[in-house]
Parts: C-alpha cells; sequence; structure tokens
C-alpha cells in the first residue's frame, strides 16, 4: 500500500478531511495533504517538491498537462466554488445583489478583508475588482489581505472586519461567521477544481484512486454540503 502526498489549495481542505478516512480504510493506502495558497503550491511544484496529486484550479492543471507535469489519465473535476461575503454571527448582511450595490457596500465597511492578491485566485479577482471599480483610492486603509485558512475568517468573527470575500467552501460552514450570499454574477468568479496525477508520482494507480473515490457519486451531496457546485 501506498502513501499518497496530495498538494490541495485550501477549498476542498473541509471535504477532504471528512472523506480521507473513508479511502484510506477502503483502498488501504494512507494520505498526506500539504494544503496551502496557490502560489506556495505553484513554487514548491517548480521546485521539485514531490506530490502525486495535485488539486488545483482546472485552468493551471490545464497548463501542467501541456507542460507534462501531470497526466491526462485519471483527470476529474470536484467542482465549482464561487466567491462569497461573510460577516459576523447575527451581524446585518449587507445587500449585495448588484455590481452598484456591491461597490456601495464595500465603500461603507470600516474594514473587509480577502486574500492576497496573487496568492490565489479569489484574491487576485477581488484585487483587480476593486480596481475596476475605481474604489482603489477609497478603499487605501480598508482592505486586509488575508487568506482565509489563515486568519482571515478569524477577522471577521472577531468583528475586525466587517465582511470578508472568500471561496464558498472556505467559509460556508465556519463557526463564528453567517454567509451572506455570492458575488454579482457579472462580477463573480467561479473556480473549476480539478485533480490530477503528477508524472513524477511513484504511485499513480493509488493516486487515481483517490481521485476516483473523491469523484464518487455517492459523496456529491457531501461536496456540494462543503459549498462546491456540481461539475458542468
Amino acid at each position: 500500500m501506498s502513501t499518497l502526498r496530495i498538494f490541495s489549495g485550501g477549498a476542498p481542505k473541509e471535504i477532504f478531511l471528512q472523506l480521507t478516512p473513508q479511502f484510506e480504510q477502503a483502498s488501504g493506502h494512507k494520505v498526506e495533504y500539504v494544503f496551502a495558497v496557490m502560489s506556495a503550491l505553484r513554487d514548491k511544484v517548480a521546485a521539485g517538491d514531490k506530490a502525486d496529486v495535485l488539486v488545483m484550479p482546472t485552468n493551471i492543471l490545464d497548463e501542467y498537462q501541456k507542460n507534462g507535469v501531470v497526466l491526462a489519465q485519471g483527470r476529474a473535476i470536484l467542482g465549482l466554488v464561487s466567491i462569497n461575503a461573510v460577516v459576523r454571527s447575527g451581524a446585518p448582511k449587507p445587500d449585495l445583489s448588484t455590481p452598484d450595490k456591491f461597490k456601495q457596500t464595500v465603500m461603507n465597511t470600516r474594514a473587509i478583508v480577502h486574500a492576497t492578491p496573487g496568492a490565489t485566485p479569489s484574491g487576485t479577482h477581488m484585487g483587480k475588482l476593486i480596481e475596476q471599480l475605481g474604489i482603489a483610492d477609497a478603499m487605501k486603509g480598508k482592505i486586509i489581505h488575508r487568506p482565509a485558512l489563515e486568519g482571515g475568517v478569524q477577522l471577521v468573527a472577531s468583528g475586525e472586519a466587517e465582511i470578508g470575500f472568500y471561496p464558498k467552501s472556505e467559509v460556508i460552514n465556519t463557526d463564528g461567521l453567517d454567509v451572506v450570499g455570492p458575488l454579482p454574477a457579472a462580477i463573480q468568479l467561479t473556480t473549476i477544481y480539478g485533480a490530477a496525477v503528477t508524472t513524477a508520482s511513484s504511485s499513480p494507480d493509488a493516486g487515481r484512486a483517490f481521485i476516483a473515490f473523491m469523484t464518487e457519486p455517492t459523496h456529491r451531496a457531501a461536496w456540494a454540503h462543503a459549498g462546491f457546485d456540481p461539475p458542468p
């Protein structure tokens, strides 16, 4: 039996930790995870840090497949994750129903928090969105850059930030937070998460078994509960 090393962004962390004991029991394989922001994972891959499976947005996996880093065989889509707003539990939920409402809401906040632009897809999107809406100057000093899994959610739960903007899967079942809802469709970023076995894996069959297990139809409800919409 093999010990699989999985590099993954933070979005699927909850569901992986839920389903992994079942996979280990059924397969006999063991699983070790490295959860990190996407920029850090890409640095690890570039440095030759060994992984058996990469769990990343599909556009990144497409690039890696083209460059021979991951295999096409066994690749799968795990689900779609949208950016959602969260507030402290019990706090009033802001109106984010339109881009104009979003713009007005964030300008009227004391502080918002989202992941660092360049570190994660959602952080990059939020940084660009603030620029595109022409409110970057108005928001200076009111934006905190912190990934959800590195303390960002705690900043919202404590009230230090009034609103957080993160992938739904990273905040949906977090104590101390209420999910307000997704960004308006016109300014939304939907990330398609996928999984692929690396060409450097010494246990490719086990890696494919892991991906197949995680994408079994019987687990669809668990993925939905964790904030992942079904694959297209």
